[in-house]
């Protein structure tokens, strides 16, 4: 079997659909559906695209390591390179599995579970009843709508929450508008007004949830090392679950020093890539959960290593899951099978019209649980609706060609 064209797709979410002279097509997605890269990641799926023309979808190890070693930014390269190199993964397993009549869990080794716990994910802008109306993020301010979020989620059947409490500051302001200056004012030293806002939408969604609740903080690395660990022990009595990206991860030993004043466990891995971006945050046990990114981390092959090697320091895994439905079904697949699984990601934007309409197949949780599937591959496709409305380039099959 031979690679003979990639059809890479801009829409809300970048993805690639990998074709072989066989007739079986894989899709895969790079994660980049959310901050301003997209454009970057299309570029770069189209320019490693060409580079897998001609070759057998079947070697992933093969392909990576052509894509990793031949590439120049392949090493180390960063968010883009290594999110094209996931797409093409991704939808390389996905002929795999296809080609052999197989789910993609039997060919990591088979599933340790047939259910995923999940958790609501992003209640700063609200849940399923909220979202869905809106059909877009609303960023919430007062306490009491994240008490109505809480609410929502634990009616549909979640018994874990994540939260981010210092994303909306002291006034209503809409999502995009707060998206652009987050966390300028939270460096240094945490002012007053804002930590007490904080703490009182947490306390807010401890009220709604119960003692059973499990509450993540998400910081989104807004905070430094002083105003995480401000932050975390005002929190503290709300019995958190795990922190989030408190602050950025470039450097793994401010880690050492956030956990080293707190009793919350740490969590990080949406803006780590690759293994070695990894190492040493494994090496020094600074955090408690792992969560790469599938679709940006470099797929299905450097995710599986990635969270084998959690595995070796105790680390549990919760991939990060923020992009379409390639990127969710690629993410249960692993979960499937690994060991060191806590629990799956499920982001409020999944109720938007965009992620509903992107995937073929419908596939959510149900009362707070992701069911597998047993569908060939990934479990998941572009719908045809999205291929005909996506911005599309062709690489292979004979040249490269500008679609809609």
């Amino acid at each position: 079997m031979k690679i003979t064209s990639v059809e890479c797709y801009k829409g809300p979410f970048i993805t690639v659909k990998v074709n072989t002279d066989e007739g079986i097509s894989g899709f895969g997605e790079a994660g980049l559906s959310y901050g301003c890269c997209q454009t970057a990641a299309w570029g770069n799926c189209q320019d490693f695209a060409k580079l897998v023309i001609g070759m057998d979808p079947f070697d992933t190890e093969k392909i990576y390591e052509h894509l990793h070693r031949h590439t120049f930014w392949g090493m180390n390269g960063g968010v883009t390179v290594s999110a094209a190199m996931a797409a093409l993964d991704i939808a390389c397993w996905d002929i795999k599995g296809k080609a052999l009549g197989l789910p993609v869990y039997k060919l990591l080794g088979g599933k340790t579970r047939d259910t995923m716990r999940t958790y609501a994910s992003q209640l700063q802008t609200g849940w399923k009843t909220l979202v869905t109306r809106e059909d877009r993020a609303v960023l919430l301010y007062d306490p009491q709508d994240y008490y109505d979020a809480v609410k929502d989620a634990v009616a549909d059947g979640y018994d874990a929450v994540k939260i981010d409490p210092c994303f909306a500051g002291l006034e209503q302001e809409d999502f995009s508008t707060a998206y652009l200056h987050r966390g300028d004012n939270l460096k240094g030293v945490y002012p007053y007004d804002l930590r007490k806002i904080a703490v009182e939408r947490i306390a807010a969604a401890r009220e709604a949830g119960g003692e059973k609740l499990d509450i993540i903080i998400e910081i989104h690395g807004t905070l430094d090392a002083n105003t995480a660990i401000d932050l975390a022990n005002a929190l503290e009595p709300y019995r958190i679950l795990y922190y989030e990206e408190p602050t950025m991860p470039s450097n793994p030993k401010v880690f050492n020093r956030i956990r080293d004043q707190i009793h919350i466990p740490l969590a990080t891995g949406e803006r780590c890539y690759t293994r070695w971006g990894f190492r040493q945050f494994f090496e020094d046990r600074s955090i408690s959960i792992a969560q790469p990114d599938l679709c940006n981390t470099g797929g299905i092959t450097e995710g599986k290593k990635i969270a084998d090697m959690a595995h070796v320091y105790d680390i549990g895994v919760q991939f990060h899951s923020c992009g379409g439905p390639i990127a969710t079904a690629a993410a249960l697949q692993l979960e499937a099978v690994i060991p060191n699984f806590v629990m799956h990601e499920f982001h409020n934007g999944n109720f938007q019209s965009k992620f509903r309409k992107g995937g073929k197949y419908e596939w959510m949780p149900v009362n707070g649980q992701f069911h597998m599937c047993d569908r060939p591959g990934i479990g998941q496709e572009m719908s045809e609706e999205a291929m005909a409305t996506y911005e599309k380039v062709v690489i292979g099959g004979g040249k490269a060609s500008l679609g809609l």
